[in-house]
């Protein structure tokens, strides 16, 4: 391996260190797969020597691709880039010391490389690299501008003015305005899912307040969704658009004249519909309402005529869950109540005293700890978990599963809350109360009790209260019914799925991978009896009834497999231009991707629902690889026209299943 040469970056750095760098380098490339562990920790002692001292930034972009190669990533969690999650750099900077914290720069400097087109990377595209590094930066604009944090006090003044180069050297790559239309575009498409966890959402609405404030950007860019954005957050109406703060805000509201605090709680429904955030000016006044003015509650939530009815029908119900789960610190709850008023569920007969058990529920010592440790003790945690369920409840496709390997979890109770919230309730009492869940498989009781941890590991990263809690009982209960199918011929889902969901998920399972061999099987057959089941010109129009658990193969920009993932088939549909589409829940946090060959998943203006990701039918099925049917009421197999099998099995074949056939 050749040395490289110093560039204007790095030319002012101590030959010696570059020296004993790419001597460090050197020695790891040569070093056996085995022995990689070893000679890492010494190159990563030299690179952090050579980031800490003034151009090492340069002098180590330069090299990455060599340190790369040579296996610096091996063996990490740094190893695979595609796997990598732009949200969890900040956490790494912010918890991370050492190794880890080099790792973390290589890391960005290899993204770099890759979006410069100085490095073909085998696992992502250049396209991909430049958009990681784009919501990166949008994550961490601190950095970009010298904003001053908690986490920038803790870190040592060199590696401060380290990671303050690093983050330069991005943006100057991508460019400034680039970057701030791309984090409001970003923040913008993101609500179009309109999400349960908004907190990373609202922490970059607030930080580019404090960059526009700044001056730090042109005011040409994008300016008015930046206002918007902003102004939902900080100053919704007209009495806080001078964002006074919470407590002059409610000292203001008793010297309000009727028609200032109508449209007040207008304006606060008007911001909170319009962009999916909601202030905590407008917890402020609704409690407020609550108390001296119940006739405007309806117009603060900007509910219609339905959600209307079901205040007025079971007003004392709303004003408990109001007065337990509304504070400041759960605003965004706000949403969720309203929307759960618009869908009516109170007018289910388990659901109202099924709530009034939640209002009291007492919480188990362990599931205290766990709200307490990811949601911070103010408000008690009772009242985040309430505000959780009465966001789940109104938002079940906003469910997520945060940074956590725990999609199949996730996907169950978004559709639980969406066709049985009375269960969902139920489950959600077992867990919170008694630390435990039951559940039966095929005549067995499950208890979560008795179980070890499944695929999630410790404290559950960027995930809604609902979900900390019941999320580990479903994922150690989800893992016990695949140990209890372990020597049956096929996918476990096949049995897992009806068990676990309801009785409303089909029996008739559907796969087009020899799970053994990883190999695809009777394409043709599997497209064809997918078609007949789902689209509407071949089953006789019927829509979908109950959300459908499927599975996919997922892609990268490149159509590049990824890895499989659990979604739900919410329906089947044409969408406004004629053609038939697929709208599915994705519960992975960001539903809009990019899967390659032309296949882009769309969030909004293709007659998506919020929540609802969608894709034309034939680009659907060119990533399903497992899915339920009913075969009684799927409709003629030979009717499904060759052309539609054709499509799909050449899209399968040049994308995921390039490697699986033969």
């Amino acid at each position: 391996m050749s040395q490289a040469s110093p560039s204007p970056s790095s030319a002012g750095l101590d030959a010696s260190l570059l020296k004993r760098l790419d001597s460090a380098i050197r020695r790891l490339d040569n070093t056996s797969d085995k022995l990689k562990l070893r000679q890492q920790q010494p190159l990563l002692q030299q690179v952090e020597r050579v980031l800490l001292s003034p151009g090492g930034v340069g002098a180590c972009l330069e090299r990455i691709v060599a340190m790369d190669k040579a296996g610096v990533f091996a063996g990490t969690d740094w190893d695979h880039p595609a796997h990598l999650k732009a949200g969890l750099v900040r956490r790494t900077l912010e918890s991370a010391d050492g190794s880890a914290l080099v790792l973390e720069a290589l890391s960005e400097l290899r993204f770099l490389a890759i979006a410069r087109g100085q490095y073909e990377h085998a696992e992502i595209a250049a396209d991909h690299a430049r958009h990681f590094l784009s919501q990166v930066l949008g994550l961490n604009l601190e950095w970009l501008f010298g904003t001053e944090t908690e986490v920038s006090r803790r870190l040592s003044g060199d590696w401060a003015a380290a990671l303050k180069s690093l983050f330069e050297t991005i943006a100057e790559d991508i460019g400034y305005g680039h970057i701030f239309d791309a984090v409001i575009s970003e923040i913008w498409r993101i609500l179009a899912q309109r999400p349960i966890q908004t907190d990373r959402i609202k922490a970059m609405v607030a930080e580019l307040s404090v960059w526009s404030k700044a001056g730090s950007i042109e005011p040409s860019s994008s300016g008015w969704g930046a206002d918007r954005l902003t102004s939902a957050l900080f100053a919704p109406t007209n009495e806080c658009r001078e964002d006074p703060g919470a407590e002059a805000y409610a000292a203001k509201l008793p010297t309000l004249d009727d028609n200032a605090l109508t449209q007040e709680a207008a304006g606060m429904a008007r911001a909170m519909h319009d962009t999916g955030l909601v202030s905590a000016y407008h917890a402020v006044l609704l409690r407020y309402l609550m108390n001296d003015r119940p006739d405007l509650v309806a117009e603060c939530l900007g509910l219609t005529a339905t959600g209307r009815e079901n205040y007025m029908a079971y007003r004392s119900l709303i004003h408990a869950l109001m007065d337990k789960a509304i504070h400041v610190e759960t605003a965004q709850a706000i949403y969720g109540l309203a929307l759960l008023l618009e869908r009516g569920l109170l007018h289910l007969p388990p659901t109202v005293p099924a709530l009034w058990r939640q209002c009291t529920l007492k919480l188990a010592p362990a599931a205290r700890q766990r709200l307490v440790e990811t949601f911070g003790p103010a408000p008690e945690p009772e009242a985040h978990l309430l505000a959780g369920v009465i966001s789940v409840l109104g938002q079940p496709l906003g469910v997520g599963q945060g940074n956590n390997p725990t999609c199949q979890a996730a996907r169950a109770i978004a559709m639980w809350a969406y066709t049985d919230p009375d269960y969902l309730l139920q489950l959600v009492a077992w867990a919170a109360r008694d630390n435990e869940v039951h559940m039966p498989f095929e005549g067995t009781t499950i208890s979560s009790g008795a179980l070890w941890a499944g695929l999630a590991q410790g404290a559950l990263l960027d995930v809604d209260p609902v979900s900390a809690i019941l999320v580990p009982h479903l994922d150690r209960i989800y893992m016990e019914m695949g140990r209890m199918c372990a020597g049956r011929e096929g996918d476990p889902h096949r049995w897992i799925n009806p068990e676990m969901h309801g009785w409303w998920v089909a029996r008739g399972f559907d796969i087009v991978v020899d799970v053994p061999t990883g190999q695809l099987v009777d394409i043709d057959g599997f497209v064809r009896r997918f078609y007949a089941a789902f689209h509407p010109d071949y089953n006789g129009n019927q829509p979908v009834i109950h959300p459908s658990p499927a599975g996919i193969a997922v892609t990268d920009s490149a159509a590049r497999f990824v890895g499989w993932h659990a979604i739900a088939i919410i329906r089947v549909a044409r969408d406004p231009s004629g053609d038939v589409r697929v709208y599915f829940f994705n519960p992975n946090n960001d539903s809009g991707q990019d899967w390659g060959d032309g296949v882009i998943v769309s969030t909004a203006g293709n007659g998506e629902f919020y929540g609802e990701s969608s894709v034309p039918i034939a680009d659907f099925a060119s990533r399903l690889y497992i899915f339920h049917c009913d075969p009684m009421e799927q409709g003629p197999e030979d009717a499904v026209d060759g052309a539609d099998i054709d499509k799909v099995r050449n899209q399968i074949v040049s994308s995921w299943g390039r490697d699986r056939t033969g």
